[in-house]
Parts: C-alpha cells; sequence; structure tokens
C-alpha cells in the first residue's frame, strides 16, 4: 500500500458533520492560495486565508504532501458535484456543458504544480488519476449524452477524449500570460455545436 493509498483509506472514514465543514474551509483555504502563490506557499499563509493557526492545518494535514492530495481530491470532488447542479439549473444542457467545462479548466489550469508535488509517489499518483477519471469523465459523458439529446451538439462525442482535449488546451496557461486557455477551450466546445437545419 502506498502513502496516498492509506491517506486515501484514512479520508474514507466518517467524520462529524462540524469536523467535515473545518476541513472543507481548511481545503478551500489552501486551494485558494495554491492558485495565487504555488503549492510551496508557507502555511502560515493558508493559515491566514482560513482564519486559523498554523497548528490546526497540520492537525489536519500533518504533511504538504497530505495537504496537497486533499486538495486535489477536494477540487475533483467539487468539480464531480457541480455537474448534475449544472445541468439542473442552466437554460440548456448546452448551457449546462459550457459552465461545467470552465470550473474544469479552472480546475487545470490553476493548480501550480500540485501534479508534480503528487508525481513523486508514482503508483499513489496513478491511484489519484484514476480516480479523477472515474469521478469527472461520467460527469462530462452525462452533459454532453443531455446536450446530444436535446439536438445541440453532436451525438458520438467521447467524454474522455473531449477532458484530454481541453486539459491538452490548458497545458502551459500558468507560465504564459499571452496564451488564454479559456478561449481556446471556448473555441473547441462551440465546435460541438450541431448545425441548425435551414
Amino acid at each position: 500500500m502506498t502513502e496516498i493509498d492509506g491517506r486515501a483509506g484514512k479520508a474514507a472514514r466518517p467524520k462529524r458533520a462540524d469536523a467535515r465543514r473545518n476541513e472543507r474551509t481548511l481545503l478551500d483555504a489552501a486551494a485558494a492560495v495554491f492558485v495565487t502563490s504555488g503549492v510551496e506557499a508557507p502555511v502560515r499563509d493558508i493559515a491566514a486565508e482560513a482564519g486559523v493557526g498554523t497548528g490546526t492545518i497540520y492537525r489536519h494535514f500533518p504533511t504538504r504532501a497530505d495537504l496537497v492530495v486533499a486538495v486535489y481530491r477536494h477540487q475533483v470532488e467539487a468539480c464531480a458535484e457541480a455537474g448534475p447542479a449544472l445541468l439542473a439549473s442552466s437554460a440548456s444542457p448546452y448551457a449546462a456543458l459550457g459552465r461545467w467545462i470552465d470550473l474544469f479548466v479552472d480546475f487545470l489550469t490553476t493548480k501550480h504544480g500540485l501534479a508534480a508535488v503528487m508525481r513523486s509517489d508514482k503508483a499513489g499518483f496513478e491511484v489519484l488519476h484514476a480516480y479523477f477519471l472515474d469521478r469527472l469523465v461520467p460527469v462530462c459523458a452525462r452533459l454532453l449524452d443531455a446536450a446530444a439529446e436535446a439536438g445541440e451538439v453532436r451525438p458520438g462525442t467521447d467524454a474522455y477524449g473531449l477532458m484530454r482535449g481541453v486539459g491538452n488546451l490548458c497545458i502551459g496557461a500558468d507560465n504564459d500570460p499571452r496564451y488564454d486557455a479559456r478561449r481556446m477551450v471556448g473555441l473547441l466546445i462551440a465546435g460541438l455545436l450541431q448545425p441548425r437545419s435551414t
């Protein structure tokens, strides 16, 4: 069992509602700091963002790797949960798909160094990557299917292929200010539209 496997199993135990809430607050704060300062940001910055002492961070996440893995899983869950909510609240399935892809782009482009930190444990990284695919590919597929059933996009678009394409368009976006990944992804998503019959 890898270190990350062990942490994943530990995270699966049920927690009290207030403990879950506190952990979510810490993870949101860590994610916000990682976006602006990268994963090597001082723990005191994360604690300040969360409004807690550094001891609270270490009590929940004894190592930086623990924190990075938890932030990654937290962000995957947020993206997974957003899909059905967007489908229920958007004007159309295609609009829901576009908004979900925007969230996915944010997830991909704002995690400075997360993948690099996690790759140090190759087996653990593979477990997390499989988790990422298991949670997000079905959400994307559901959005694509709903948009296809509504006649908005061409049927048969492969969710995994689309997500890989979006991921490839996001590579390097965080270190080249002239490159607008969101605009390029928008062009890709616009290309899914079903031509209207005249």
